[in-house]
């Protein structure tokens, strides 16, 4: 039988499916057709890789990446190619309001699957010298629900972020316009914690399945108690079903709250990035980056991949489709080297630890279609330099950018 693709001789590793050892997947019309050792047959195209890891494609649940409408926005189709991701989610750049924009002019032109949390504020992200929830007239639990409920394909939950910088002093009302909407959609929400606004306040509005992101972020009103312990109402949430999240970004991942949690056996549920204009570059780099910090503080490689591939599926209500190298199943595939040597990895208060493993993508398989990172440096060096560029114009270092007042 000759098949389209055929990826032969890697670890295989599908948690979804308790995979785990050498085999050969092929591909036929952009879907995975069979998974087995010494698989019979040919293919038009066969790559070989020996002594390399293959896992469903990688899901990144928490990014911004609507460029041109809000601050935080980047182009990253070609990135995340480029390190393994098939599926990317905006978490929240767009409300109700825009959200159009960003499926017409993000979603439809990409290779990479992107889908979106829509933010319960009608304009999102856009731009944020006050806090967006500040004026809860911005908030509109009924449209957040409504658009959801239309769009459903792209869009699998609502946003909403409760810190004292994003609510003012409004507390939690807007995580309770957010579950309304949630629960009108019938979709999860994901809540950003921060300083300001207590956790099991806003742990007590949370339901099964909703998730917590940025839970190692150090800014205050985290995860840990002043002892350092798993606060009481964290261990009760996450009995109760609620997930927690990485959502590494520009301020969101300490390393003392990382480690700590690890030590109490508080490991997340979920990794992602939280990549954007501020945090791409430095520290968060890529998945595999974030996914490399947490293996060297002694995650083994198997929770990474499950918390990459699995787990953020079910997190974003797409267990049946993604996440899984599954029969029948859309070939979203991510071939990935495990390297060993020295390696410095930061956090967001710029303490580095050294580790002596990284993972770093070799091959992306997107409904079918193969692509390497050598092929994607060039797109993926020129939307770095765009994000470089927002980043400087949205931190007022204008002089940086040649610009001089007269």
């Amino acid at each position: 039988m000759e098949y389209d693709l055929v990826l032969r001789g890697a670890r295989v590793l599908d948690p979804a499916q308790n995979i785990d050892g050498l085999s050969d997947v092929a591909v036929t019309g952009g879907r995975i057709v069979a998974l087995a050792e010494n698989l019979a047959g040919s293919g038009r195209r066969e790559i070989h890789l020996t002594g390399k890891l293959l896992t469903p494609g990688w899901i990144d649940i928490h990014a911004h990446l609507y460029p041109g409408s809000t601050t935080w926005g980047i182009r990253a189709d070609a990135h995340y190619l480029s390190t393994g991701v098939t599926t990317a989610v905006d978490a929240g750049s767009a409300g109700w309001a825009n959200l159009q924009g960003y499926l017409d002019f993000v979603v439809a032109p990409a290779r990479t699957r992107f889908l979106s949390f829509v933010h319960v504020c009608g304009i999102g992200l856009t731009y944020g010298p006050l806090p967006e929830l500040a004026d809860m007239r911005y908030a509109d639990a009924e449209r957040t629900a409504f658009v959801i409920e239309h769009f459903a394909e792209h869009c699998v939950g609502v946003k909403v972020r409760q810190g004292e910088g994003q609510v003012a002093n409004n507390g939690v009302e807007p995580l309770r316009l957010a579950v309304q909407a949630a629960e009108w959609a019938e979709v999860p929400v994901m809540v950003h914690i921060g300083r300001g606004v207590p956790l099991p306040d806003v742990l007590s509005l949370m339901r099964p399945r909703d998730i917590v992101t940025h839970c190692y972020q150090g800014t205050g009103d985290g995860i840990l108690d002043r002892d350092a312990s798993i606060l009481a109402e964290v261990q009760q949430a996450r009995k109760d079903g609620i997930l927690f999240d990485v959502g590494h970004g520009g301020g969101s991942f300490d390393y003392g709250v990382a480690t700590g949690a690890l030590a109490r056996g508080f490991v997340s549920d979920v990794i992602s990035t939280d990549l954007h204009a501020h945090s791409w570059d430095v520290p968060v780099e890529s998945l595999p980056h974030t996914a490399s910090k947490l293996l060297n503080l002694g995650v083994p490689i198997e929770s990474i991949v499950r918390q990459c591939t699995t787990n953020a599926a079910f997190a974003i209500g797409r267990e049946d489709e993604l996440g899984t190298l599954r029969v029948g199943n859309v070939a979203d595939i991510a071939v990935f080297d495990i390297e060993e040597g020295t390696f410095q990895y930061s956090d967001v208060r710029g303490r580095v630890e050294e580790g002596n493993q990284q993972i770093r993508a070799r091959l992306c398989v997107r409904a079918g279609v193969p692509y390497s990172p050598e092929e994607l440096r060039d797109e993926v060096r020129e939307d770095l330099e765009r994000a470089r560029f927002n980043k400087g114009l949205n931190s007022k270092r204008l002089g940086e950018l040649g610009w001089s007042k007269a």
